[in-house]
C-alpha cells in the first residue's frame, strides 16, 4: 500500500471570523494548515501529500514542508478533484482530509489505513449520541429516529483509481467523498471517529482546538549558566556582537558567554549533555573557534530531535561594559542564527549591584532559557 493525502484547504471559512481563511490563522503557535499538514507528514507511512488552496493563498502554502501545493476550483469536489490529479502515480491509496480538522488523533488515522487494506473506502465517524427534532417555524415539528444516523469526520481513505474514476465521473456538488464515492457505487466501511477530531467552524471553535493540541504538545524547558573571567584586551564578543572594552574575556573559544548560556539551555531542553561534552575544550580544534558553530549545533540538534525552538531568554551579569546600547543588536544576531523571529528572543542585562566577581568587573556571567516545542 502507498498512501498519498489531499488536504483541502482551498475555502474561505467565513464562518470562522478573523483577518485570514480559518486555514491561516494560527492556534498554539502554528497555522491551522501546517498543523493538519503535520498530522501526516510527521508519520512513516505517507509517500505524498498535496495541499488545495485557493489561488491567493499560494504564498501562505509554499511555507509548508513536505507537501505539494495546488490551485483548487470553485467548489469542493473540484477542489478534490485537483488535488487527486496532482498526486505521484503510484500512490495506490488516498487519505482525504479537511484542513480544519488540525486535531485528528494518530488512531482515527490509522483506523482508516487499516481498513482500506481490505475496503474500496473507509471514513471515520461517531454516532448521534443526542435526541433529534425536526422544526419549522421556530417550534418543534417532529423527532428523527437516530439508529443509524453518523456524523461524518476525516479523513476519508480510498482505493485510489476508485475514487479518482468516481471524482472524474461526477458531475457536481457533494458534501464529503464519501457521497461522491457512493453515488460511483463504491462500498465504504465506517471507522471509529473521535470527539478530539473538531472541525473548526465558528470562532469558538478555536480556543477549543487550541486546548486539544496544547494538551498534547511536548514542551521542554532548560536552563544554561556561562561565566568568563576578564584578561588583557580590547573587546568583548557578548551574543555574537563586538563590543568595545578595556579588557577582553579569557575562554577556549570565542569566549561568548552569552551564546554559551543559551547553546547549554537548548542542550539542557533536549537533555542531551552541555558545550563541553560536544566540543571538549581538550580538542585544539575549538581553540578560539566562533560560538555560533555551537549554537548553531544545538538549533540543528533540536531539529534532529523533532523540536522548533519557541522561545530564548538570556540575561547578561556585568558592570560594564553597558549592554543596553548594543542589545537590540544581539537580539537580531541571534534570532538570525537561529532562523527565529526577533520577537522570539529576549536579550537583557542586569548588574549584581557590585557585589561577588560580576560586581568586581573580574569578569561576566549569562543565563539563559530555552523553550522548545515538540513539532
Amino acid at each position: 500500500m502507498r498512501i498519498g493525502v489531499v488536504v483541502v484547504a482551498a475555502g474561505r471559512g467565513t464562518r470562522a471570523g478573523g483577518p485570514l481563511p480559518k486555514q491561516w490563522q494560527e492556534i498554539a503557535g502554528k497555522r491551522i494548515a501546517n498543523w493538519s499538514c503535520e498530522q501526516f507528514s510527521n508519520r512513516g507511512d505517507i509517500a505524498d501529500i498535496v495541499l488545495v488552496v485557493h489561488p491567493n493563498d499560494i504564498d501562505f502554502a509554499k511555507n509548508i514542508q513536505g507537501i505539494k501545493p495546488v490551485h483548487g476550483g470553485a467548489t469542493r469536489d473540484v477542489s478534490v478533484r485537483n488535488g487527486l490529479e496532482a498526486l505521484n502515480p503510484e500512490i495506490t491509496h488516498v487519505l482525504i482530509h479537511d484542513v480544519a480538522r488540525c486535531t485528528t488523533p494518530p488512531s482515527v488515522i490509522e483506523g482508516v489505513i487499516s481498513a482500506l487494506e481490505h475496503a474500496a473506502g473507509a471514513a471515520p465517524a461517531l454516532a448521534v449520541s443526542d435526541a433529534l427534532w425536526t422544526g419549522a417555524d421556530g417550534k418543534v415539528s417532529g423527532t428523527q429516529d437516530r439508529s443509524a444516523l453518523f456524523r461524518a469526520q476525516t479523513p476519508q481513505g480510498f482505493a485510489m483509481p476508485a475514487i479518482l474514476a468516481a471524482h472524474r465521473a461526477h458531475k457536481g456538488g457533494a458534501d464529503d467523498d464519501v457521497e461522491v464515492a457512493c453515488a460511483a457505487g463504491l462500498d465504504v466501511t465506517i471507522t471509529e471517529g473521535d470527539e478530539r477530531n473538531l472541525k473548526i467552524t465558528t470562532p469558538a471553535d478555536f480556543a477549543r482546538a487550541a486546548a486539544i493540541l496544547e494538551q498534547n504538545m511536548d514542551i521542554r524547558l532548560g536552563n544554561g549558566f556561562d561565566v568568563h573571567a576578564f584578561e588583557d584586551g580590547d573587546h568583548v564578543i557578548l551574543c555574537g556582537v563586538q563590543i568595545p572594552h578595556t579588557k577582553a574575556l579569557k575562554g577556549h573559544s570565542d569566549a561568548d558567554v552569552g551564546m554559551h548560556a543559551v547553546t547549554d539551555a537548548i542542550y539542557g531542553a533536549l537533555a542531551d549533555g552541555d558545550i563541553g561534552q560536544h566540543f571538549p575544550p581538550s580538542d585544539p580544534q575549538w581553540t578560539g573557534a566562533a560560538s555560533e558553530i555551537f549554537l548553531r549545533h544545538a538549533v540543528d540538534l533540536a531539529r534532529d530531535h523533532g523540536f522548533q525552538i519557541s522561545n530564548i531568554d538570556c540575561t547578561l551579569i556585568c558592570e560594564y561594559p553597558k549592554v543596553g546600547p548594543h542589545a537590540a543588536k544581539m537580539k537580531l544576531t541571534m534570532a538570525q542564527l537561529m532562523d527565529l523571529d526577533a520577537n522570539r528572543v529576549s536579550i537583557k542585562a542586569t548588574t549584581s549591584e557590585q557585589l561577588g566577581f560580576t560586581g568586581r568587573e573580574e569578569g561576566i556571567a549569562a543565563l539563559a532559557t530555552a523553550t522548545l516545542v515538540k513539532a
